[in-house]
């Protein structure tokens, strides 16, 4: 398929598993689960951590020229519901106007114990 484009973005860190940042189809960005690993938020509460990442996805939906409005669905994976009142301010904060389609999933864990938040995104470009 000649209109699907791989990516990797350098500012993210180097990705060292069979997988890439974005997908691009069309006009269709799908974003890979992203996750504060590596960052100074790993250590933190599931609000920081999700700042994190959705500064993540922002480098990565600025580099393919669209913004947050461009949203169209989310699937959020958590460790546990305990901080979701933190998590929901973190969500309408950076989602703004621009509420997506969502699903969030609690599962027993993500593949560091330091984790408790991994997010994937998909964009209309």
């Amino acid at each position: 398929m000649s209109n699907v484009i791989r990516r990797n973005y350098p500012e993210l860190g180097e990705v060292k598993a069979p997988y890439v940042h974005s997908v691009k189809h069309g006009n269709t960005l799908y974003i890979s689960g992203l996750t504060a690993f590596g960052t100074a938020a790993q250590h933190e509460g599931i609000a920081e951590q999700a700042e994190e990442i959705f500064n993540q996805i922002r480098k990565i939906v600025s580099a393919e020229g669209a913004d947050f409005s461009a949203l169209i669905k989310v699937t959020i994976f958590i460790t546990s519901f305990a901080e979701i009142d933190a998590l929901r301010k973190v969500l309408y904060r950076n989602y703004g106007d621009h509420l997506p389609a969502s699903s969030l999933v609690e599962v027993s864990r993500l593949f560091s114990p330091d984790l408790s938040i991994e997010i994937e995104a998909v964009f209309g470009l």
